[in-house]
């Protein structure tokens, strides 16, 4: 069981025939901050033998699924736990690059504690899933950082800031407003004042937006960025279009970002 569908899916391609992996969050139009669990969640986590949470606060739900379900036969990947990150960092870990790397090396390693008679289909998973199935991913990680490398961009929220941060970009948008939008507050006049400052002295190259979760300040950004002449990106929370692998989303937003930054910059 996943929480999430970002690690579902990466859970599942490591697996591979050996794993089934039920996400509980795989549905776009979803909230996984204040998702609801049903009855069917508690039996997918009552009989699962894995389950993997993000944590840091992001999905307190499924500890409660998990707590309301105890199995001390079931192996347990928490990944703020895994990756260091406590609850109040930023829970958007799988906007990181390094971050994504060690949940596979944690998921595989937990695959092969599970089923030890199975640990080389596992490496070989891990293997193939690594070197081929996230060679673009890894190629446009690589090629934004040494193209755009500090780079000042602007965020509607901080699920941008890992990326940013994987890619080397200097995300310029006061960190407050960022965590105001991403956990649904209002965010202070001073820093909308500041971010449309950013916006009309071109001191962001290019504006980076979170579309499933567009408030009026985030859609008055965009139109903002957009008049200035300043390229806009999009990024999901999760998964889309519904069915998509974490690969294919990750390097459809990626090729994204890249194509503005290019005319933001002239670099390519």
């Amino acid at each position: 069981m996943a929480a999430e569908n970002f690690w579902g899916s990466i859970a599942q391609q490591l697996g591979g025939s050996h794993v089934h992996v039920k996400s509980i969050i795989d549905n776009p139009a979803a909230d996984p901050h204040d998702y609801e669990p049903t009855a069917a969640d508690g039996r997918a986590v009552a009989t699962a033998r894995y389950t993997i949470v993000n944590g840091i606060g992001y999905d307190p739900w499924a500890d409660k699924l998990l707590s309301a379900n105890p199995d001390n036969d079931r192996t347990g990947l928490k990944v703020g736990d895994l990756v260091g990150v406590r609850p109040g960092g930023n829970p958007h870990r799988w906007y990181s690059p390094a971050d994504v790397r060690k949940v596979i090396e944690k998921i595989t390693a937990d695959y092969k504690k599970i089923a030890p008679a199975d640990a080389d289909y596992f490496d070989a998973r891990k293997k193939t899933y690594l070197a081929t199935t996230l060679a673009t991913y890894n190629r446009l990680v690589s090629g934004i950082k040494s193209t755009y490398a500090g780079t000042p961009v602007g965020a509607s929220e901080s699920i941008v800031t890992p990326l940013a941060q994987g890619l080397g970009l200097k995300l310029l948008t006061p960190d407050s407003f960022l965590d105001a939008i991403s956990e649904g507050a209002d965010p202070t006049a001073k820093d909308k004042t500041a971010i449309d400052r950013q916006i009309k002295d071109k001191k962001i190259k290019v504006y980076v937006y979170n579309s499933q979760n567009s408030t009026p300040d985030v859609r008055a950004q965009v139109k903002e960025a957009k008049a200035a002449g300043t390229p806009v990106a999009t990024v999901t929370e999760t998964l889309t279009p519904a069915g998509s692998s974490f690969q294919d989303w990750q390097v459809r937003q990626l090729k994204g970002l890249q194509t503005a930054l290019d005319r933001a910059t002239g670099r390519k």
